[in-house]
């Protein structure tokens, strides 16, 4: 006996488009029954959703498109920034209309897309990544994939991207930075013409970067901070630093990606004041 269409959907995360439905063998008189109970919702005439079909992938089916960019970056757990609009790749030839809340693709990316998905592939995730946010923003969503091992570098040198914005973020990708933040806090630094260096092991321990010989910066991630245990690490790894003789500045996710000004103006005041330059130690 056939497993009833709902139980079927679990495997699809809740959505199945009636094409799917009819090659595993269910009738439209079945798939009508199961509307008719309240199992499944008809979306479009030809998606059919559960109750538990995430928000995203119902308004994908909605505009006959695909989950991609910040949402889908969200989905699988790579660093985002705080845009809370859902972002859809629709076929080029869809009407150029959004609503609110929404925001819509029309490029096509990189990689084929099989015909009844509601989510992007993780190549053309980065793709509307890299055409749709700021330089900095996208290269730390990108970051997060290597680091997640959705992507390797090689590959994505290799990927045909057509889009000059997305060829700039892939120049400024690299395999040190251990946050988004990290990654922004440097753009911020560098645009102010300060170099630094990431991941400079001193007394056999990294620090997120190093200006000159002696003013560390240690990065708090949004992640990675929130508990006393963690907070209690840092301030030792402080303590232990400045009893080498070395400066420390620490600043937290809401410094370095919503009050860049401040980050900046403390970095140039502190080199200003010479805190870069090695003392006698």
């Amino acid at each position: 006996m056939r497993a009833p269409i709902t139980t079927w959907m679990q495997q699809c995360n809740g959505i199945a488009h009636t094409r799917e439905l009819r090659a595993a063998g269910y009738t439209q008189h079945e798939m009508r029954r199961a509307v008719d109970a309240g199992q499944v919702e008809r979306v479009r005439r030809s998606w059919l959703v559960t109750p538990w079909c995430s928000p995203e992938r119902r308004a994908a089916a909605e505009v006959s498109g695909r989950v991609t960019c910040v949402t889908a970056a969200k989905q699988l757990g790579l660093w985002t920034n705080d845009d809370l609009r859902m972002h859809l790749a629709v076929p080029s030839t869809s009407a150029r209309v959004t609503a609110p809340g929404r925001v819509l693709h029309w490029a096509p990316g990189p990689a084929p897309v099989a015909r009844y998905t509601v989510e992007d592939p993780i190549l053309n995730v980065l793709y509307q990544v890299g055409r749709c946010l700021e330089p900095a923003g996208a290269t730390a969503v990108w970051e997060s994939a290597l680091r997640k091992g959705l992507v390797t570098l090689p590959q994505l040198r290799r990927t045909a991207w057509h889009s000059t914005a997305v060829q700039h973020v892939l120049r400024s990708v690299g395999a040190l930075s251990d946050s988004g933040v990290e990654t922004r806090f440097l753009a911020i630094v560098r645009s102010c013409g300060v170099d630094v260096r990431q991941q400079v092991v001193i007394d056999g321990h990294p620090v997120d970067a190093l200006i000159g010989e002696s003013l560390v910066v240690q990065l708090d991630g949004f992640e990675f901070h929130r508990e006393a245990k963690d907070r209690r690490r840092d301030l030792r790894q402080d303590t232990r630093l400045a009893l080498l003789g070395y400066t420390v500045l620490r600043f937290d996710y809401q410094q370095v990606m919503h009050d860049h000004l401040y980050v900046q103006q403390t970095i140039v005041n502190a080199i200003s004041q010479g805190l870069h330059v090695a003392r006698t130690r």
